[in-house]
């Protein structure tokens, strides 16, 4: 029997379950055309130990195998899910001391009066591309696809436009 491949790529951080080829390729799991999930690293699926921990005991239930390609190791089993419980927790440690170190550096640079913030048009789309899709009658959802941003941005964009 031929396998076939789906490819389920997220540009989005791996600190929300919440991504768009993230939840298709859940779907796909529910529906049982998934059975074997590869992923570069483990800390791709989710930055958080509990999420992560309850993912993959869901995904174990449903036989799905999971193999994290640059740490070599398949998570099936109940040594694979032990293991996948340490990374997961130290993938939130890294997380949580890169947030640290970044709010102190940004503190250290306001108190120096370097840092001013992100600069205005340094996002994906431009602000103006909103406003003129939402003349042309597009709903929020549809610009927030088609400029490959949320929509609470899409939100932003069109309110500062009217200001």
């Amino acid at each position: 029997m031929p396998s076939t491949v789906q490819w389920f790529e997220d540009m989005e951080t791996g600190t929300t379950l919440r991504r768009p080829a993230f939840e298709r390729m859940q779907h796909a799991i529910f529906d049982g055309t998934v059975n074997t999930v590869v992923v570069w690293k483990l800390d791709r699926l989710s930055r958080r130990q509990h999420e992560g921990i309850t993912l993959l005991a869901d995904w174990c239930e449903r036989g799905v195998r999971v193999v994290a390609v640059t740490q070599q190791i398949d998570l099936h089993g109940a040594l694979g899910r032990m293991i996948a419980s340490v990374l997961f927790g130290l993938a939130e440690i890294e997380m949580e001391y890169r947030q640290e170190r970044q709010a102190a550096g940004i503190a250290v640079a306001k108190r120096r009066g370097v840092y001013r913030g992100r600069q205005k048009g340094t996002t994906k789309a431009r602000p103006r591309r909103a406003t003129v899709l939402r003349s042309r009658g597009f709903t929020v959802p549809e610009i927030a696809h088609a400029l490959q941003i949320s929509e609470r941005t899409v939100f932003r964009y069109l309110a500062e436009a009217s200001t």
